[in-house]
């Protein structure tokens, strides 16, 4: 596992970011670990997300697209410190663009914020979790109706590598039916071997369950 994946797991768990225990999913699941990237509210917290997604996409994806989407409400603020970084890590510099819940009525009128969207972008799209896959199918359909960009590559935070309503996770079925590519920070496997190799984070009855939600709705 590369340094900054790991690092980026410390971080998660350093901002409570990434929190152990019992948690009831949209899906009715009980989950023995939970993701919220709405805790790293901080100017450092938001410096350094920006910096572990830019160092994502750099290594995954190169510079081969002009924007950087961020869906609200929660993509906003990933999406203008990822372009941030993108600049002062590594010389990419990028346009950041993001969606209103509702259009604007007065003044700019419209739905986007920073660049306006058309067919000749390429964007990437970043998300903090993907569950089961609605909110971004949501947001391919909504970037239909402003400019239908060229969709290069999703990137989110963590890959929970679960099971979706058949036997494959919701970003398996997204990358078949949508032809796009998903590019996690670090995936719960990762997670999971950094815990292994840090047994101080968490208690061993935890650590066993999260290997038993693993057997039940984990996939390769």
């Amino acid at each position: 596992m590369q340094d900054y994946k790991k690092e980026f797991i410390k971080f998660l768990i350093d901002n409570k970011s990434l929190k152990f225990g019992e948690f009831t999913l949209k899906s009715g699941r009980l989950s023995p670990y939970f993701l919220n990237t709405g805790m790293l509210y901080s100017g450092e917290a938001v410096a350094k997300l920006g910096k572990f997604y830019a160092q994502a996409i750099n290594d995954n994806i190169g510079e081969d697209y002009n924007v950087v989407f961020g869906p609200a409400y929660k993509g906003i603020p990933l999406a203008v410190s990822c372009v941030g970084s993108l600049y002062s890590e590594f010389n990419q510099n990028k346009d950041y663009s993001f969606n209103r819940k509702e259009a604007k009525g007065h003044g700019d009128k419209g739905l986007l914020v920073g660049h306006q969207l058309c067919s000749e972008d390429n964007i990437i799209l970043i998300d903090d979790v993907i569950t089961a896959g609605t909110a971004i199918r949501e947001s391919i359909e909504m970037l239909k109706s402003v400019g239908s960009p060229k969709i290069v590559a999703v990137v989110i935070s963590v890959d929970r590598m679960e099971k979706g309503k058949g036997e494959t996770s919701a970003i398996q079925e997204l990358r078949e039916i949508l032809d796009i590519n998903f590019y996690p920070i670090v995936s719960i496997v990762e997670i999971i071997e950094y815990l292994e190799d840090n047994k101080s984070l968490i208690s061993e009855e935890l650590l066993i369950k999260m290997y038993r939600y693993r057997e039940e709705y984990g996939v390769s």
